[in-house]
């Protein structure tokens, strides 16, 4: 098997990210009564600190957010220059009644580069040294208590099919995978991602999943996600109070990252790579709120 996922001639490395934060997390409340999910603190460190520090030693130059509940929170925290990186917002005003494909929909202007999508409510501890090439999806085996997004895996190692949540996985013959809500996209399929958007917007389909349209666009054949496997004890997506306290059993107080970038494996993983030496980041200071 091989364990390198190549790499296509004339690829660009990313470095640029776009996070979407626009929903409401109220499934966190009362934590989430006044601040974004983002700013939800994990032992002590947000969401979005903790995003922040495992970008930052990979040379991201752009981060994009989409934000919009308590927008005025993440401006303040960020300011428009964070972690290495120049923060571009973006303003998602119907976030009440739209949800992430209307949101990814509104960066549709703002990115012309590769970029790595991301959304504000998954937490993890490794680097991202396989994600930092266009097309790749981050995926997990699927564990009893996991829900949402799955997918299927071909003979070539490509992604050939998206399941939604909720859809009768003991129908399926093929092995599912969780998807990780991490995927980096090319020019060109970012191209094809938002014409399909645009369809869906005017139609108005601005309640549903991003998800939506990349199963499309798999199952006709003109999108294509190499799959990078993360261990289900380095990342966790926090949706309830539940999801946070066994959040909070994972992850440390302070952010480690890796020197090596070795345990950081493409799909499939052929070996697990020996423990590596960690090493402490330094907390990011969030910018100052201005007084009113």
């Amino acid at each position: 098997m091989n364990k390198c996922i190549p790499i296509s001639p004339g690829c660009e490395r990313i470095s640029t990210a776009l996070l979407l934060a626009a929903g409401t997390g109220s499934r966190l409340s009362p934590l989430t009564d006044r601040i974004p999910k983002c700013l939800v603190p994990v032992n002590g460190m947000s969401i979005l600190e903790r995003l922040i520090n495992s970008l930052r030693p990979h040379g991201f130059k752009r981060l994009v957010i989409v934000v919009g509940y308590q927008e005025e929170c993440i401006r303040d925290f960020l300011g428009t220059y964070a972690g290495g990186m120049e923060i571009t917002y973006i303003t998602n005003p119907v976030y009440k009644t739209t949800n992430n494909i209307y949101s990814l929909w509104l960066a549709r202007n703002a990115i012309k580069e590769p970029f790595l999508l991301l959304e504000s409510d998954v937490v993890y501890n490794r680097p991202l040294k396989h994600m930092l090439w266009p097309d790749r999806i981050a995926i997990a085996h699927l564990r009893p208590w996991m829900n949402g997004t799955t997918v299927t895996i071909d003979s070539h190692q490509k992604i050939n099919a998206f399941w939604a949540s909720g859809s009768d996985r003991n129908s399926r013959s093929a092995r599912q995978y969780k998807t990780v809500n991490m995927y980096s996209l090319s020019t060109r399929s970012w191209g094809l991602v938002k014409e399909r958007l645009e369809q869906h917007i005017l139609n108005n389909k601005v309640n549903g999943y991003y998800e939506t349209v990349f199963s499309e666009l798999v199952t006709e054949g003109s999108l294509h996600f190499a799959p990078v496997l993360f261990g289900h004890k380095r990342w966790y997506e926090i949706d309830t109070l539940d999801d946070l306290h066994e959040a909070e059993q994972i992850f440390p107080q302070h952010a480690l990252v890796p020197i090596s970038t070795g345990i950081d494996l493409p799909f499939p993983q052929a070996v697990r790579p020996a423990p590596v030496p960690m090493i402490p980041v330094i907390p990011m200071t969030p910018a100052r709120a201005s007084t009113h």
